[in-house]
C-alpha cells in the first residue's frame, strides 16, 4: 500500500493513495495515531490500511498538498559515494572504503511531492540527486544483516538536494550544504511492499524532460541491509527513521560545464514500484 501525509483545508492528515487520490485515514483512525509515524510505530499499517481497502477517494491529489510521508522523523541518515562509477565521477583513484560514507540531514531540509525546492540566496549551486529512502518501522540497535529488512516500513523516494559550494566550506565536512531548507524533497508516498535483499529498483532523472541519471539499485556498493546492520551499531533505529540510501552518477555537478537548477526548472524523479517524485525550483524570498 502507498501511505501518505498532506495537507487538506487546512490540516495535516494522512492516508492511502488510490489511482489519483486519497482515501482519508485520520477521520477513520478516529483520533487513535497523530500520524503515519505513529501508525509505524505501533506496527498497525495493516490495520490502518484495510480501512481504506474498497473506499473511494476523499480527496483527488490536485486538491491537497503533498507533505513528507514522515514529518517528524527522528533521524535522517545519508549514504554518499554508494554506486559504481561515483568513485570515477569524483575523480577518487583510491581504493573502495571498507565502510559507507555518512551524513544527517534535518527534517526541514526536504520539502514534499509538488513543492518548490528552494535556492538560497546565498549559492547558485543548487543540484539534484535521487536516492530511495528507507523507512524504519521496527526499533533496534546491533541488528543483524540477515534480519535487517525485518525493520524497514517502506521505502520512498528522495532528492538529496545538495548546495555543492557549502558542500566544501570545510575539509572533511558536508553537513552545511545538505542542509538547507527546502533543498530536497521526499515522497511522494511510503510504498510498503516487502523488501528481498535482491530487491531492484530502477531509477530515473529528468530535468526539464531531458534524462539525466538512469541507473538501479543493482549497483549499489553498500546494499539496504548491510546499511541498517552497520547504522544500527552506534545508533538504534527507530520507527520513521529514515536512509536515504545513495545517488547514481549523472548530477549536474559533474557535467562540464556543471548544470545548476535555476528557479523554473522542473524536477521528475522516478523508482520502480515507488511512484514518482516531482518539484518545481524557486528563488528564496528576499525578506
Amino acid at each position: 500500500m502507498r501511505f501518505m501525509t498532506y495537507r487538506a483545508g487546512g490540516a495535516e492528515r494522512f492516508g492511502v493513495a488510490i489511482g489519483t487520490g486519497v482515501v482519508d485515514l485520520t477521520s477513520r483512525c478516529k483520533g487513535e495515531f497523530a500520524g503515519l509515524k505513529e501508525i509505524i510505530a505501533a506496527n498497525a499499517l495493516e490495520r490502518a490500511g484495510d480501512l481504506a481497502r474498497g473506499a473511494p477517494a476523499d480527496h483527488r491529489f490536485d486538491e491537497v498538498e503533498f507533505m513528507p510521508p514522515i514529518t517528524r522523523p527522528g533521524k535522517i541518515f545519508c549514504i554518499g559515494i554508494n554506486y559504481a562509477k561515483r568513485n570515477a565521477e569524483y575523480g577518487d583513484t583510491a581504493p573502495q572504503a571498507k565502510y559507507p560514507n555518512l551524513f544527517m540531514r534535518t527534517p526541514e531540509s526536504l520539502t514534499g511531492h509538488r513543492g518548490n525546492i528552494v535556492r538560497p540566496r546565498v549559492s547558485a549551486m543548487l543540484d539534484y540527486e535521487i536516492e530511495i529512502g528507507l523507512v524504519i518501522g521496527r526499533p533496534g540497535r546491533y541488528i543483524a544483516r540477515e534480519d535487517a529488512l525485518s525493520h524497514v516500513a517502506g521505502v520512498t523516494i528522495v532528492n538529496e538536494g545538495t548546495l555543492r559550494d557549502w558542500l566544501v566550506h570545510a575539509r572533511l565536512n558536508v553537513t552545511q550544504g545538505k542542509n538547507f531548507d527546502n533543498s530536497g524533497s521526499i515522497g511522494p508516498w511510503i510504498e510498503t511492499a516487502p523488501l528481498a535483499p535482491d530487491h531492484r529498483f530502477e531509477m530515473k532523472t529528468w530535468i526539464n524532460g531531458e534524462l539525466r541519471q538512469h541507473d538501479s539499485t543493482d549497483n549499489l556498493i553498500w546494499r539496504f541491509d548491510f546499511l541498517i546492520h552497520y547504522l544500527s551499531q552506534f545508533s538504534t533505529l527507530h520507527p520513521g527513521d529514515i536512509i536515504c540510501t545513495g545517488t547514481p552518477v549523472g548530477a549536474g555537478n559533474y557535467f562540464d560545464p556543471p548544470r545548476w537548477l535555476k528557479p523554473g526548472d522542473t524536477i521528475k524523479m522516478e523508482a520502480g514500484g515507488i511512484g514518482i517524485l516531482e518539484n518545481s525550483v524557486a528563488d528564496e524570498p528576499r525578506a
